[in-house]
């Protein structure tokens, strides 16, 4: 059984960077662990990271709840950036 904190890590609305979770997990399994293998997953992880973080921060200062946009607000979020 997954704890509460691993359910809230594998829920989209909660955690904006699953895939790039999963794609590092994937990548590394794939390549017995070796981390120079899978830069580029880490990267693009820290990148959605800190890109998230930073509309979080933006949002908590407005007072905008949840701080974390849904699912589906962040695919629009996206979007309107092309």
């Amino acid at each position: 059984r997954m704890s509460r904190h691993a359910k809230k890590l594998r829920d989209h609305d909660i955690n904006p960077c699953l895939a790039e979770t999963d794609a590092t997990t994937k990548c590394m399994d794939e390549n017995n662990y070796n981390k120079d293998m899978c830069t580029d997953y880490f990267l693009k992880y820290k990148n959605c990271r800190k890109f998230w973080h930073g509309i979080m921060m933006q949002r908590k200062r407005n007072g905008v709840k949840p701080e974390m946009p849904s699912a589906e607000e962040r695919k629009k979020i996206l979007e309107s950036m092309g």
